[in-house]
């Protein structure tokens, strides 16, 4: 007897595709260019190990030379360097039982089609700030780190906080790259105490709604993720990031879209039915790169075959091979 069934609602390949395009368009850090979606990245995340790694030139940086004609000239050399990523591999199951579908009235597993993505895209920014947090705590960043906070209220002034002069101070930490930096990452208090000095600007959106927030140019991003961390004495210590476009590159592996042998679905989207307790379970299954370009992940402390948030924000796993004006990210702690 012919029937619908769960496979022939959700098409696994169609939703992981969907699953992807739908996170990085509800993904903040993405939508204004600091997470950018490489191709190089996807083929990367589709090879095999746990890590990859990505060689690089350095600069040219030999003094000047006169010409003379009693001495040779010195012979320099160009020296190579590598970058290194993670691979993440991530996994997640819903479950929907019939007989909450037929009480509710509606279709649970429409739903969660439907909010898979942004569901994603939260994991996705909350990895981002992890390894935010873990990188700025290696000591090879600290020349991209504008420290201007104070552990104690008494200490606090104009100088200690976040305003226009001290904001043009982070920007002048990249030099005369400081034109790189495009956004700004904050918390929804430092971006209230800016609204206050009238220093937060709207700018129209493409349907002309003023939606975009904006700050001495540069696009903002809210997210209270963010450190916020209390002062040694009193007070608390906000963290705020500065950004230049693709400052994250990601990449995604698109997994196997062979049917599974004796299963529902691919690798990327698989489908199981516990028919004596009416269950219908879907887990989405995901490798990928998400990775600051310049500042390596060493791995020196990692137990797994994926790094967790906290390792993530263990500063010995991160090192900066760039020179600090390519390195696209700048933080600066501040009081409000």
């Amino acid at each position: 007897m012919a029937k619908t069934a769960i496979a022939d609602i959700i098409i696994p390949t169609t939703f992981e595709r969907y699953a992807i395009q739908r996170t990085a368009e509800l993904s903040h850090f993405g939508d204004c260019g600091i997470v950018e979606h490489n191709p190089v990245f996807d083929e990367l995340a589709g090879g095999g190990g746990r890590t990859v790694e990505m060689p690089f030139w350095n600069d040219l940086s030999a003094t000047r030379q006169l010409l003379s004609d009693s001495a040779s000239l010195s012979v320099n050399k160009i020296a190579a360097d590598k970058d290194t990523a993670r691979i993440h591999n991530d996994a997640q199951a819903w479950s929907v039982n019939q007989l909450a579908k037929v009480i509710s009235g509606d279709d649970p597993m429409a739903a969660i089609g439907e909010l898979v993505g942004g569901y994603w895209a939260r994991i996705d920014e909350g990895l981002v700030v992890s390894c935010l947090k873990g990188m700025f705590l290696a000591g090879s960043m600290s020349g991209n780190l504008l420290a201007i906070h104070s552990e104690s209220v008494a200490g606090q002034s104009s100088a200690t906080r976040l305003n226009g002069a001290t904001f043009v101070d982070a920007t002048a930490k990249l030099g005369d790259c400081a034109d790189r930096l495009v956004a700004v990452a904050m918390h929804s208090a430092t971006e209230a105490a800016l609204r206050k000095l009238d220093l937060i600007d709207f700018i129209p959106d493409s349907e002309g709604k003023a939606s975009i927030r904006t700050f001495q140019g540069r696009r903002v991003v809210v997210d209270d993720n963010l450190t916020v961390r209390a002062g040694t004495t009193d007070g608390y210590v906000y963290y705020t990031y500065l950004f230049g476009p693709g400052a994250f590159a990601k990449g995604a592996a698109p997994l196997d879209s062979t049917p599974l042998q004796g299963g529902i679905g691919t690798e990327g989207v698989e489908l199981y039915r516990d028919a004596l307790a009416s269950d219908t379970v879907l887990i989405n299954r995901r490798r990928y790169i998400l990775h600051p370009r310049g500042v390596r992940f060493t791995s020196s402390s990692v137990a797994g075959d994926s790094p967790t948030n906290a390792e993530l924000e263990t500063g010995a796993n991160w090192t900066r091979v760039f020179e600090n004006k390519n390195v696209r990210i700048v933080l600066v702690t501040h009081n409000l």
